[in-house]
C-alpha cells in the first residue's frame, strides 16, 4: 500500500526536490545570460584616478560609448573616499580628463575638448573649484594644451604645448580679418601649403598622424587668476627644436620645473637615451640633472626634493629587443650617480598587461610613491601574468607586496604623503574598479563598481591558470577561457588567441574578447610564450633574432596539452592574433595545416617591407642585426609571405586602414593577394580610419564587427556554420 501526498504538499516536495538536484551552473545560467560583443556598448570605464592631497575624495574620468556608437564621451566624477555616498558626476564631459587637484584641494584643473562641428578643437586647461560652479578656461593656444601639474603654491599651472610664434601670429591676424569682415571690409585669405617636406626616417605615428617638426611640445605656465579677474597671458618657458616630456614635475619652493626630454638629433639612430633635466620655472637656461646609460622614463622627487626615484631602462651591450624597466634612485646633486635598486629583482616595473578593455581615453598614470620619510617607494610590478602594488626600500631595494591577488592594478595615483592611493583594478570578471589603498597595511577598500548592475546579469566566468612544457622542456604559462556551463565530458572547439608585442603578457584582468568566445561555444587558450614580458629579462629577450620561431613552437605545445586533457575536438582548432600575434599567425599557418582557420589581425607578411614601412625604426640591432639588404636571408627566412605556398588553412586577414604600425601593405594585402593568386580561401576586412589600436580603442561598432567577423570565420571552418558573406559572389 503507498500513501499519497495532498496535492499542496506534492507540488512543495517537486520543488524542493527540483532544487535539490539542480546544479549550481544550472541555477546559475537560469539567472543570468551570457555575454554578447555588443555588450561593450555599456561598458564603462574608470580611467585617470586623481586622490586628493588630505585622501579624503577621488577625482577620475568616467568613459562611456558615445550615442552614435562611434566614439566615447569623458566627464570628470568624484567620490568621497570614505564610500558613505555614491560616485557624482563634476563635469559634463563629452571631452573633459586630466583632473589635477591644487595642492589645498579647493580646485582642480583639467582639460576640455570644446566642439567645433562633427569634431573638437584642441584641449585647452580648464580650472573649477570643487565646491562647484563654472569652469573658466585658463588656455586658449591654437596648439591647445595640457600635461598640467600644480606648482606648490597652488598659483600657477604648468603644462606642456606645441603652439609656436607664427601660431599666436596667425591667430592675431585671423582676428583681425574677423574684425575687417564685421566691418564690411575685405580680408584677404591667406593660402597654406598642404605638402610635406620629410627629413626624418620617424615621420608619422600610429594614431597620432604626422610629425611636425615645427610644433615641439614645449613647457608654458599660466597664473591661475583671481574670482572675476579674466584670464591671464600663458609664459612660454623652454624653446627649442626638441620635445620637453610632460608633466613637468616642480621642485618643493617652486623654483624649479623638472622634466625629461631626448634631446639628440634623430636619435633613432641610437639606443633610447632620455635624460632629467631643470630649467627655472621663471624661464631660463636648462641643465642636465641626471643622465643614466639608458632612457629614463617616469620620475618622482622626493619629498625633501633632495632624490628622485625613476624608473628606466639601462643600455647594455650588445642590444637586446626586451629590456625590462629597472627602479632606480639618484641624489638631485651635482655629479650624482643612480642607483638601481632593482639588479637583483627579475620583474617589470610599472608593467601592464595586454586586454581589449583598458579605458580607451583618459589615461592611466603608475606613480611612483615616496613615503614621507622618504626611506621607501612604492611601485607597481608586473610578476607572472599579475600587477601589485610593490615597497621598495629607497635604500637598499628590498621589496615588500603592498597588494597581492589575482588582478591588474591598471593605474593608480598618492597623496603626497604616500599614506593612500587611489587604484583601478581589473580582474578576470571585474573591467576595472576604482579602490582606495591603505599604503601602510595595502588594504584595498572598493568604492566604485561602474559595471556591476550590467555585470550581476552576466554569466561570466574565471579563466582556468594553467602551465605545460614546451618542445625543448621550457615552462610554458597559460589561461584557458571555458564556456559557461562547461562539461568536461563534450568536445568542443578550440581557438588559439596569441598576443601582440611580442613582449607582452596576458593575464589576471577582464578581457571581452575571451569571454564573448567562450560564451559562444569555444574554448579559448591564451598563452604567454617565450619572449612574454612578466616572467624575468632571460625569458623576454630568448626570441631575439628568432621572432617568430621558437615561440611559435611554445603555442603548439598549448595546443598539444589542451588535446591531452580530452575535451578539445582536434578538427576544429582555430587560431588568431593581433600585431605580433597576428606574425605569429600568419607563421603558423606556414608550418601546420592543423588549424580548421586563422584570422590574423594588424599583421606582418613581409619583415623588409615592415623594415621600410613601420611608423618606428630598427636602426639598432634589437630584432634584426641589419638592414633587409644587410642579410636578406635573414628576413627572408622569418617573413611568412616566403612560405606562403604551404598554406591550406582558410585565412582571414583584418587590417586597419590607418595603421602606420603594421601598415597593410606590409602585411594583410601581400598575404591576401598572394593566397587569392594560389586559389586558397582568404577573405581580407578593411576598417577605414583606424589605427594599429583598433581592438582597443577603436570605434566601438568596429570593435564589435572586428569581433563579430573573427567569430563568424570561426563558426564557418570549425563549426560548419553556412555563412556565405565570405563566399565570392
Amino acid at each position: 500500500m503507498s500513501f499519497a501526498l495532498p496535492s499542496r504538499r506534492r507540488a512543495a516536495a517537486a520543488v524542493l526536490a527540483l532544487a535539490l538536484l539542480a546544479t549550481p551552473q544550472a541555477l546559475r545560467a537560469a539567472e543570468k545570460r551570457l555575454i554578447t560583443e555588443m555588450d561593450l556598448f555599456k561598458f564603462v570605464w574608470i580611467a585617470d584616478p586623481q586622490i586628493s592631497p588630505d585622501g579624503k575624495r577621488i577625482a577620475y574620468v568616467r568613459v562611456t560609448v558615445d550615442a552614435k556608437k562611434e566614439g566615447y564621451d569623458n566627464a570628470l566624477w568624484i567620490v568621497d573616499t570614505d564610500g558613505k555616498e555614491p560616485a557624482r558626476p563634476f563635469t559634463s564631459g563629452p571631452r573633459d580628463g586630466s583632473p589635477r587637484w591644487s595642492p589645498d584641494g579647493s580646485r582642480i584643473a583639467f582639460t576640455r575638448a570644446a566642439r567645433k562641428g562633427e569634431g573638437f578643437e584642441p584641449p585647452q586647461i580648464y580650472v573649477i573649484s570643487t565646491a562647484g560652479g563654472e569652469a573658466v578656461a585658463l588656455t586658449d593656444l591654437p596648439g591647445g594644451a595640457g600635461g598640467h601639474s600644480w606648482s606648490p603654491d597652488g598659483k600657477t599651472v604648468a603644462f606642456a604645448s606645441g603652439t609656436n610664434d607664427k601660431d599666436l601670429a596667425k591667430k592675431k591676424a585671423k582676428g583681425e580679418k574677423e574684425k575687417k569682415k564685421k566691418d564690411g571690409e575685405e580680408a584677404e585669405e591667406e593660402r597654406e601649403s598642404d605638402v610635406r617636406v620629410v627629413t626624418e626616417a620617424i615621420y608619422r605615428f600610429d594614431g597620432g598622424g604626422y610629425a611636425d617638426p615645427d610644433h615641439p611640445a614645449h613647457l608654458w605656465t599660466v597664473a591661475i587668476p583671481a574670482p572675476g579677474a579674466p584670464p591671464a597671458e600663458p609664459k612660454q618657458i623652454t624653446r627649442g627644436e626638441f620635445n620637453e616630456d610632460p608633466p613637468a614635475r616642480w621642485s618643493p619652493d617652486g623654483s624649479l620645473l623638472y622634466f625629461t626630454s631626448d634631446r639628440i638629433k634623430e636619435s633613432y639612430y641610437l639606443p633610447g637615451d632620455n635624460d632629467l633635466y631643470a630649467v627655472p620655472a621663471g624661464g631660463g637656461e636648462i641643465r642636465t640633472v641626471l643622465s643614466i646609460d639608458g632612457g629614463i622614463g617616469n620620475f618622482s622627487l622626493s619629498p625633501d626634493g633632495r632624490r628622485v626615484a625613476f624608473h628606466g631602462f639601462p643600455y647594455v651591450n650588445p642590444e637586446r629587443s626586451f629590456d625590462q624597466s629597472e627602479l632606480y634612485v639618484a641624489d638631485l646633486a651635482p655629479g650624482a650617480q643612480a642607483k638601481n635598486l632593482t639588479t637583483s629583482f627579475d620583474s617589470d616595473v610599472l608593467a601592464g598587461l595586454a586586454g581589449d578593455q583598458h579605458a580607451p581615453r583618459g589615461g592611466r598614470p603608475q606613480s611612483i610613491v615616496w613615503s614621507r620619510d622618504g626611506r621607501s617607494i612604492i611601485a607597481s610590478v608586473g610578476e607572472r601574468g599579475r600587477v601589485n602594488l610593490r615597497r621598495f626600500d629607497a635604500a637598499t631595494g628590498a621589496v615588500q607586496p603592498l597588494t597581492t591577488g589575482d588582478q591588474e592594478v591598471v593605474s593608480y595615483t598618492a597623496t603626497p604623503d604616500g599614506s593612500r592611493l587611489a587604484a583601478v583594478v581589473s580582474t578576470p570578471t571585474v573591467i576595472g574598479d576604482l579602490y582606495v589603498v591603505d599604503a601602510a597595511s595595502g588594504k584595498m577598500t572598493s568604492l566604485v563598481r561602474p559595471n556591476e548592475e550590467l555585470f550581476s546579469g552576466l554569466d561570466l566566468t574565471t579563466h582556468e591558470e594553467i602551465t605545460y612544457k614546451s618542445f625543448d622542456g621550457k615552462e610554458i604559462h597559460a589561461f584557458v577561457q571555458k564556456p559557461p556551463g562547461f562539461d568536461p565530458k563534450k568536445k568542443y572547439p578550440l581557438i588559439l588567441n596569441i598576443h601582440g608585442g611580442p613582449h607582452a603578457a596576458y593575464g589576471y584582468l577582464f578581457f571581452h574578447e575571451m569571454q564573448w568566445m567562450a560564451a559562444k561555444g569555444y574554448v579559448v587558450l591564451y598563452p604567454n610564450p617565450r619572449g612574454s614580458s612578466t616572467y624575468g629579462q632571460d625569458f623576454g629577450n630568448v626570441i631575439q633574432y628568432e621572432f617568430p620561431g621558437d615561440d611559435a613552437k611554445d603555442l603548439l605545445a598549448g595546443v598539444d596539452e589542451m588535446l591531452k586533457r580530452g575535451y578539445v575536438d582536434p578538427k576544429k582548432l582555430g587560431v588568431t592574433g593581433g600585431s605580433g600575434g597576428g606574425i605569429l599567425t600568419n607563421w603558423i599557418v606556414t608550418q601546420t595545416d592543423r588549424f580548421a582557420a586563422a584570422a590574423a589581425q594588424r599583421s606582418i607578411a613581409d619583415w623588409a617591407d615592415f623594415w621600410y614601412t613601420a611608423d618606428f625604426v630598427l636602426f639598432t640591432p634589437t630584432w634584426f642585426r641589419g638592414a633587409p639588404w644587410e642579410d636578406p636571408a635573414d628576413f627572408a627566412r622569418r617573413s611568412p609571405i616566403t612560405h606562403i605556398q604551404k598554406v591550406t588553412t582558410p585565412l582571414m586577414l583584418i587590417e586597419g586602414e590607418a595603421d602606420f604600425r603594421t601598415p597593410p601593405a606590409a602585411g594583410g594585402e601581400q598575404m591576401f593577394r598572394a593566397l587569392k593568386y594560389l586559389k586558397r580561401p582568404t577573405v581580407m576586412i578593411r576598417f577605414p580610419g583606424e589605427g594599429h589600436d583598433l581592438s582597443r580603442t577603436g570605434k566601438p561598432w568596429h570593435r564589435v564587427e572586428r569581433l563579430q567577423h573573427i567569430v563568424a570565420w570561426f563558426d564557418k571552418y570549425l563549426l560548419g556554420k553556412k555563412i556565405d558573406t565570405y563566399d565570392v559572389p
